[in-house]
């Protein structure tokens, strides 16, 4: 029998998200700046239960202690006033020149002690948010010119890197795991840690590879051309998926963070499909962007168009479970896996044909709504 779906989902939404303006490499912002507390009460007004954030979204470079106190206490107020939580934190180190070669793999020692430094600082933030998470997306942490160091010097430098904020978590006492968000390339030409299997296996380098998890983007999948549900089943599979990213994405272009289900639909249901059979217990978090072509009061709708498209699928994968027809197949499936009677003939010639064309169209019917 299938696995129940998950009884309650939790909806998040990337501060930067909401706040995006419109702006990319070839042209000006189109919509005024939303003040970040106002990001918070408007994401839990449209049916977020959940935020994540750079502490930059909230904190701008360069404020004062004191500002930074009078924004987090708003912040928590807003929070209390309306139940929506914090369940990630990060840094957007990447927009800024001192870190043009990357945070904790530049070739600049003074760099990379500004970056654990930053790193820290937000660490802070989190906590004081109430943050279970702090996801590092070292968008800069990548290479253009492959003689300017070693791929293995760099790796290193990472690991130095996760190890020294992992010890500081734990310094502090804070109740916070690490996560990496793994990504193929862009804003650098290629980034170190490019996909899950990266990840994981980067992970596994660590003093303590217990507290660090990973955080999946199916944009950043599909960029490398790679089956989003493989990547999260790789993960869940570890045990280590502590994020998950839903955005869309053309295969094998640049970063293009559409809104859920306006592309790649397939590849979306089946990422539904393994996040609810397996009940996965995070929160759905959309890291996707506004069309340019939206306006102010527009971006409310697409909190819940993003959410109103998990939501779809999600039903599309419960018919799925009570469509005759497809369980039937699978249960003809299922059958020769069992192992062989002692009076089984072995299988000959081309082996044995399963009906993956009839259950790959009942799919199809199902998510065009035919069935």
């Amino acid at each position: 029998m299938p696995k129940r779906e998950t009884a309650t989902r939790v909806y998040s939404f990337g501060l930067w998200t909401v706040m995006n303006r419109g702006a990319d490499p070839f042209g000006a912002a189109t919509r005024a700046a939303l003040d970040p507390l106002e990001a918070i009460s408007g994401l839990a007004a449209h049916g977020a239960a959940a935020f994540e954030l750079h502490a930059e979204d909230l904190i701008p470079p360069g404020s004062s202690t004191v500002e930074r106190d009078r924004l987090i206490a708003e912040a928590r107020r807003r929070m209390t006033d309306t139940g929506i939580v914090c369940d990630a934190c990060g840094s957007s180190m990447f927009t800024e020149p001192v870190f043009k070669d990357g945070g904790m793999v530049s070739n600049e020692a003074r760099v990379r002690r500004m970056a654990l430094a930053r790193y820290e600082a937000a660490i802070d933030v989190g906590h004081l948010l109430d943050a279970p998470l702090f996801n590092i997306w070292g968008g800069r942490d990548g290479a253009e010119v492959d003689a300017s160091r070693s791929p293995v010097d760099a790796l290193k430098r990472l690991r130095d890197g996760f190890n020294e904020l992992d010890a500081y978590i734990t310094r502090q006492r804070y109740p916070m795991r690490l996560s990496i968000e793994p990504k193929p390339n862009e804003p650098r030409g290629d980034l170190y840690i490019s996909t899950a299997g990266h990840a994981l296996g980067f992970i596994a380098t660590l003093e303590h590879p217990e507290h660090v998890g990973v955080v999946l983007e199916f944009a950043h999948a599909a960029m490398a051309g790679l089956n989003p549900a493989h990547e999260v089943a790789h993960a869940l599979y570890a045990g280590k998926l502590d994020g998950i990213h839903l955005n869309a994405q053309r295969p094998l272009r640049f970063d293009q963070d559409l809104r859920f289900g306006g592309a790649n639909l397939k590849d979306s249901f089946f990422v539904v499909k393994l996040l609810e059979e397996e009940r996965w217990p995070g929160p759905r978090t959309f890291d996707a962007h506004p069309y340019r072509t939206t306006d102010e009061e527009g971006i409310w709708g697409f909190v819940e168009g993003c959410i109103r498209a998990y939501e779809i699928l999600a039903e599309k994968v419960r018919q799925f479970h009570e469509d005759a027809e497809v369980q039937q197949l699978l249960a003809e499936i299922k059958r020769w896996a069992a192992p062989p009677q002692s009076d089984e003939r072995p299988a000959t010639g081309p082996g044995r044909i399963f009906a993956y064309e009839r259950l790959d169209h009942l799919v199809f019917e199902i998510l065009m709504g035919t069935r």
